[in-house]
């Protein structure tokens, strides 16, 4: 993996980000004008947040503002809903909420009290019961956050109350290559994968004994009937692993693997591929599954430097995947906000992940010198702990709910 470095031509802008104030001192309209701007792109919340009545709903300051300290800036949430705290803004629903929409507006300010970014969008909230009973079957493609299989058990947890929709979920695994039960947890989650992945890996004789034999292989790719190479073919996975049933919904929670190595240098130029790689495979879906809602889920923020540096050594960042992250989210929102395709739909999973709290950790000395002093210490860079990744179940849930009702 390559190590993110910072150029030199970027130090204002660290430096901008750091304190909220520019590296050079501001002379003039002009430059103060300059440095709005230089921040202004540093904030991005999707268009639209969805919630339910009774479950909790977030926007995490952090996911949403690029900045490498954000106690040197000032939040402020307007917004008929909810209420802001020191580190987000929180929102559980009543009875009242159900079926309304509410515009929030966040505004940054800096160090001097001066309006640096301000972005908004638009808070959905459905009744418990929306959609109660109707039958969804649903697909969920992605990397090792799925393959961890927390989001999609809580997403069927939810599901399998008496007020909700009536889940069906289509997989050949649930979770490590675990075998499917009936009317369980399935999905087609995998370590390490990427858009390009379900297009492209395939092994003809994969070695059943292997640790990782379940991801051999594609499970959408199957030989040509000439033997001339393999193709994909949604109908096919499906009459293996679903009976035949199309999917009503089909899920993507990809880009991690991604974007992960990209540095300053090449990460336009490594999310234009990815944003490339993915309408091919939607473009795959899609040949198949004319009717199904595809939801795309923005990708998720990490945890500390702690944290980066037990699984990632010297090799990666925490502000340099948390960059990378951020900027293809916004290039995310940009494509797909005028997508051809009117049934691809964001799930806005960025904004209600707490990655300070919710990310594996655990009691550790200051140093080895002193370990009586200890503290909370992160051990994992982007996979989130059991709280995380409910949290994403409840962001999936709570988007399939308005969804289903529109």
């Amino acid at each position: 993996m390559k190590k993110n470095l910072l150029i030199a031509g970027s130090l204002s802008a660290l430096m901008l980000a750091v304190t909220g104030c520019p590296a050079k001192k501001c002379e003039g309209k002009k430059a103060e004008t300059q440095a709005v701007l230089c921040q202004q792109k540093n904030i991005f919340i999707p268009k639209d947040i969805y919630a339910v009545e009774g479950e909790e709903c977030n926007i995490y300051f952090k996911n949403i503002f690029l900045a490498v300290n954000h106690s040197n800036f000032i939040f402020d949430v307007n917004c008929k809903a909810g209420k802001q705290e020191s580190k987000r803004w929180t929102f559980v629903p009543g009875k009242s909420d159900a079926g309304k929409s509410y515009k929030l507006t966040l505004k940054v300010y800096n160090c001097q009290e001066k309006l640096v970014a301000e972005d908004f969008t638009t808070v959905h909230v459905v009744a418990a019961n929306a959609a109660e009973g109707k039958s969804v079957n649903i697909l969920m493609v992605g990397d090792s956050l799925t393959n961890a299989t927390y989001y999609p058990a809580r997403l069927h947890e939810l599901c399998g109350r008496s007020n909700a929709p009536k889940l069906h979920m289509i997989g050949s695994h649930s979770g490590s290559g675990r075998k499917v039960t009936a009317n369980g947890v399935a999905h087609e989650g995998y370590g390490g994968w990427r858009w390009t992945t379900f297009l492209s890996k395939y092994n003809p004789k994969p070695d059943p004994k292997a640790r990782y034999a379940y991801a051999a292989s594609s499970k959408f790719l199957f030989p040509k009937a000439d033997n001339s190479g393999v193709e994909f073919s949604l109908k096919k996975y499906l009459d293996k692993y679903s009976q035949g049933k199309t999917p009503d919904v089909i899920t993507f929670q990809l880009g991690v693997n991604d974007v992960f190595n990209s540095n300053a240098e090449n990460l336009e130029k490594n999310i234009a591929a990815i944003l490339a790689n993915a309408d091919k495979l939607i473009a795959a879906f899609r040949k198949e599954a004319p009717n199904a809602l595809i939801g795309v889920g923005f990708v998720t923020a990490g945890a500390d430097q702690d944290a980066f540096g037990h699984n990632y050594k010297c090799n990666q960042t925490a502000w340099g995947y948390y960059r990378n992250s951020f900027r293809l989210n916004q290039a995310m929102a940009k494509h797909f906000a005028n997508y051809p395709d009117k049934k691809v739909v964001m799930i806005p999973g960025n904004t209600n992940l707490d990655c300070e709290n919710n990310f594996p950790a655990k009691v550790s000395a200051v140093n080895a010198r002193n370990e009586k002093v200890t503290y909370l210490k992160q051990n994992n860079g982007v996979h989130p702990a059991p709280a995380g990744y409910r949290q994403m179940g409840d962001t999936y849930y709570a988007w399939l709910k308005n969804m289903l009702v529109r």
